[in-house]
């Protein structure tokens, strides 16, 4: 058994440990307030270009509005865009993002290579022996589309020069404070039926067809590529969400249980605290007593 020295030191790491914890809890929940405000804000625009998307590729001869909306004759590179975080100390949240894109992939005969957005996505894939063509980590707390930008202008640079036959997103999506869910999305070519279970929008395919002014081709090459773009950098906004909650839930869940074992072992210290003092009270009696007797036998 721990001496009581010991057993005061471990109890002091212990609380300590919860003093940060408390303090990353506290960091975490006023980022994440941030983080749900940038994404509620993005969100009803995103959603609105993403019906724009869908309604283009349910288009009768969609294949000839854009090669972005074209798919190549033969699928043998794919490329996944796999966001994380750039920290640890998020529970999961890393490796259920790392897990849920190893497994939708695992089966595809194609060549799949990643693009990493976080440090602990680029580690973990190359932990695993994935190929990453590049990664985007550092980015700011509150990432602008122009922070995320480029991430989207290489994957239709990609795209169109048939580098990669395929885009897929893999990302986080935040619907609460305790619900966090990975997803992967189909990126490009852009595929209406490819979505229909994926997306939380409810996009129907319609027969009607857009009017464009002044030039559909001029149009449609600012809007697609920029919407492609647009879908990257909500899914980082989602992901970055649902990271600090999913920290804020890992810290409250570390404080909780540190406060736990340090009132576990605080008890156990206070029984052998007092063990030790009734041993020292029944070594004074005991040596009290035979004191008596010697003394009575020398009388």
């Amino acid at each position: 058994m721990a001496s009581a020295r010991e057993m005061r030191l471990r109890i002091r790491s212990i609380k300590n440990i919860a003093q940060v914890t408390r303090a990353l809890q506290a960091v975490s929940a006023s980022k994440v307030r941030k983080a749900v405000q940038a994404v509620s804000v993005t969100r009803p625009y995103a959603e609105q270009s993403w019906k724009i998307l869908t309604h283009l590729a349910a288009q009768p001869g969609h294949n000839s509005l854009h090669p972005l909306l074209n798919p190549h004759p033969q699928v043998e590179k794919i490329l996944v865009v796999m966001v994380s975080s750039d920290r640890g100390l998020a529970g999961a949240y890393n490796s259920n993002i790392l897990r849920h894109s190893l497994l939708t992939f695992r089966e595809y005969p194609q060549t799949v290579d990643y693009l990493a957005v976080g440090k602990k996505g680029r580690d973990l894939l190359l932990r695993r022996g994935r190929k990453v063509i590049a990664e985007f980590s550092n980015l700011p707390a509150a990432p602008s589309f122009r922070d995320v930008s480029a991430i989207g202008r290489l994957l239709v640079d990609s795209f169109l020069k048939s580098e990669y036959d395929e885009v897929y997103l893999a990302y986080t999506n935040f619907y609460n404070m305790v619900k966090q869910v990975t997803e992967i999305k189909k990126l490009l070519p852009l595929e209406m039926e490819q979505h229909a279970h994926i997306s939380k929008l409810d996009v129907k395919t319609t027969s009607a067809v857009y009017t464009y002014e002044p030039d559909q081709n001029e149009i449609l090459d600012q809007i697609i590529p920029r919407f492609t773009a647009l879908q990257v950098y909500q899914a980082i906004l989602e992901s970055t969400a649902s990271e600090h909650a999913a920290r804020m839930v890992a810290m409250r869940n570390a404080t909780d249980n540190a406060l736990e074992l340090s009132e576990i072992l605080s008890l156990e210290y206070n029984k052998a605290r007092q063990q030790s003092i009734t041993n020292d009270m029944l070594d004074i009696a005991g040596g009290a007593e035979a004191l008596s007797k010697s003394m009575q036998a020398a009388g």
